[in-house]
Order: C-alpha cells, then sequence, then structure tokens
C-alpha cells in the first residue's frame, strides 16, 4: 500500500507525480505550501504547467523513466517525490 501522502489529493486536484500509471500524461501542478521543486528539477523543466508522461518503470518501480518537453530521463523515486501533477 502507498504511503498517504501519494494517494491524497490536494485542493487543486493534484496528486503525487509517484501515483501516475505507467503512460499516465500529466501536468506539473504548483508545490505544496513549504516544499518548493528541487533547482535541479526546475532545470530540468519541471516547472508548474509543463505536460509530461510516465514512460515506464523499473521492475521494483524505482527508477522512473518520463518524458517532458521532448526528452526522456530516468529518475529515482526519492528525486521526484516532492512534486504534484494534475492528471490529463
Amino acid at each position: 500500500m502507498q504511503p498517504a501522502e501519494k494517494r491524497e489529493t490536494g485542493a487543486d486536484g493534484s496528486i503525487s507525480l509517484l501515483a501516475l500509471a505507467v503512460g499516465a500524461r500529466a501536468r506539473i501542478a504548483e508545490p505544496l505550501a513549504g516544499v518548493p521543486i528541487p533547482r535541479r528539477l526546475a532545470d530540468l523543466g519541471f516547472v508548474p504547467g509543463t505536460e509530461l508522461q510516465i514512460v515506464r518503470r523499473a521492475p521494483f518501480g524505482d527508477p522512473i523513466e518520463l518524458e517532458l518537453r521532448g526528452y526522456r530521463l530516468c529518475l529515482r523515486a526519492e528525486q521526484v517525490e516532492a512534486l504534484r501533477v494534475l492528471p490529463a
């Protein structure tokens, strides 16, 4: 079972990026109060309003391959756990 923070829906309808299924598309939501988007992720294009897709997950769920802004990258779950998204 997933931790509560991964299943909860925010006031704006956002969910944790980690809660998205493979193949699902979403837009990055504004972060929760007091939880900024890490600078490295922002530099890679993880900013509010950016559309992304979960391409695939490793067998045990980590790392995750994401596609956004025309490129793909793999990130560990701990690197993206603070990101919230609005499912498409």
